[in-house]
C-alpha cells in the first residue's frame, strides 16, 4: 500500500522489495549500525523471558533502530536506481568517511544521524533526506501503532528545511508497517509507503544471541547521487537570533498586547512551528505568587512567559522558573489543575532561558491583567475558533 496527496510533488512509488521486506540484497550490513543493546542484553543475559513488560519494551525499542536501518540501507540502493534523486545524504556506514556534527548547518552526528544544531543543542534529527532538481524529502521510517503524534514532530522538521533550503519545496516521506492508524491526518505535503509488519529477530540473534559467527564484508553503495552533507548548499538558521525576532515583533506594536497579525504572515508562521513556543515577556514573583498560590517549588525573581503550540495547533501558554543556569522548571495553568515539570539541564530549552534573560527588556513585564487578555487572544485565534 502506498498512499499519496494530489499535491505532494513528485511520487515515488514503492518498490516490492521494500514493501515485503525482503534483505537478501542487504547481507551483514545492519550488524554494523550502532544500536543501544546494552540494556536489552543485560536483561537477556538474566533471564528475562520475551514476554515480560520490561524486554518487550526495551525490545520494541531496539526494533524501532533496526527497522530505521533497514529501510535506511534500502532507500540507499532505491536511490542509485532512480534517476529523480539527484542528491541523497549518506550517513552511517554508507558515509566514506566518519564526520563530525557542526553548528549551524547540516552534519552527520557521532552516532550517524543527520542532525541541524545550533553551538549547544541539537535542534532536529532526520531519518533519511534526499533530493530532486525542484524538491527535498525527508523520511520518517518509524513502528508506532498510530500517527497522531507524528504531526507535530513533521511540521518541525518541514519548517526547519524550508528554512535552510528555500530553493527546494520541502516534502516528506513516510515508511510505515501495515496496521498504522490515523494517515488521513497527515498534512498534504506527505508521501506514505506502508510495508509488511516488520520483525528484527534476525539483527537481535546476531547480535545478542549469537555473537560467533563472523560479518561479512559491509557493501557501501557507491553512485554519483550519494552525497555528504557538504555537498548540498543551505542558508544558515540563526537559532537565538530568530526566537528575539519572534520576541520583539510580537510585542512591538505598542497598541496591542500581542501581534496576532504578525503571527499568519508566512514566515512567522514557519519559524513558529520551528520552535513549537515563542516568547512574549515575564512576570514577577508577586504577580506570579498571587496567580498561582501555593506552588510546589519556589519561585524566582522572574517567571519567563512562553505560547506553546500543542499538538493540535492550540496555542498555550507555558511559565519557566529558572532557579539556576541548569535548573529549570516548567509550569503549566489550566483550569483543572496546576503542573509542574522539570526541564532537562542539558536541553534547548535551559539555553533558550538563558539567552532570553539577556534580551528580554523591562518593558516586556506582563501583569496578572495582561496574562488574562493574553488567555482572551489565544483563544479568539485557536484552531477551533477559526474554523
Amino acid at each position: 500500500m502506498a498512499t499519496h496527496h494530489p499535491d505532494a510533488g513528485t511520487y515515488f512509488k514503492m518498490p516490492n522489495t521494500i514493501k515485503h521486506l525482503e534483505d537478501s540484497d542487504l547481507g551483514d550490513n545492519l550488524l554494523y549500525y550502532d544500536y543501544s543493546t546494552k540494556h536489552l542484553a543485560s536483561l537477556s543475559g538474566n533471564g528475562y523471558q520475551e514476554e515480560d513488560q520490561a524486554f518487550m519494551s526495551s525490545y520494541r525499542s531496539f526494533e524501532g533502530e533496526v527497522f530505521e536501518n533497514y529501510i535506511y540501507e534500502k532507500l540507499v540502493r532505491y536511490a542509485a536506481q532512480n534517476q529523480d534523486i539527484v542528491k541523497f545524504i549518506a550517513k552511517g556506514p554508507q558515509s566514506k568517511k566518519r564526520t563530525h556534527e557542526q553548528p549551524k548547518t547540516l552534519s552527520v552526528n557521532w552516532k550517524g544521524q543527520i542532525v541541524y544544531r545550533t553551538k549547544r543543542n541539537e535542534i532536529n534529527e532526520f531519518d533519511a533526506l534526499f533530493f530532486t532538481e525542484t524538491e527535498c524529502f525527508f523520511v520518517e521510517m518509524t513502528l508506532v501503532k498510530s500517527v497522531t503524534k507524528l504531526k507535530r514532530r513533521l511540521r518541525k522538521k518541514k519548517a526547519l528545511l524550508e528554512t535552510i533550503f528555500p530553493q527546494y519545496v520541502v516534502k516528506t516521506l513516510l515508511i510505515l508497517n501495515e496496521g498504522v492508524v490515523g494517515l488521513k491526518q497527515l498534512p498534504t505535503y506527505s508521501s506514505v509507503w506502508v510495508t509488511k509488519p516488520y520483525t528484527a529477530r534476525k539483527v537481535f540473534e546476531r547480535l545478542i544471541m549469537d555473537t560467533s559467527k563472523q560479518k561479512e564484508k559491509f557493501k557501501r553503495i557507491n553512485s554519483k547521487c550519494i552525497v555528504g552533507t557538504d555537498a548540498v548548499k543551505i542558508t544558515p538558521f540563526r537559532y537565538y537570533e530568530e526566537m528575539n525576532w519572534l520576541l520583539r515583533r510580537i510585542r512591538d506594536n505598542r497598541r496591542v498586547l500581542l501581534d496576532m497579525n504578525f503571527l499568519n504572515e508566512e514566515k512567522a508562521t514557519r519559524t513558529l512551528e520551528l520552535f513549537t513556543k515563542f516568547y512574549i515577556g515575564y512576570m514577577d514573583q508577586t504577580d506570579f505568587e498571587e496567580m498561582v498560590p501555593n506552588l510546589s517549588v519556589p519561585v524566582p525573581e522572574r517567571v519567563y512567559v512562553s505560547v506553546e503550540k500543542d499538538h493540535t495547533g492550540a496555542l498555550i501558554l507555558m511559565y519557566f522558573l529558572p532557579h539556576s543556569r541548569k535548573k529549570l522548571d516548567n509550569v503549566l495553568v489550566t483550569p483543572e489543575k496546576v503542573t509542574v515539570a522539570k526541564k532537562d539541564p542539558f536541553g534547548i530549552t535551559v539555553t533558550e532561558i538563558a539567552y532570553i534573560k539577556e534580551v528580554m527588556l523591562d518593558r516586556d513585564k506582563l501583569s496578572i491583567k495582561n496574562i488574562e487578555l493574553v488567555k482572551k487572544i489565544l483563544a479568539q485565534n485557536s484552531p477551533e475558533r477559526k474554523k
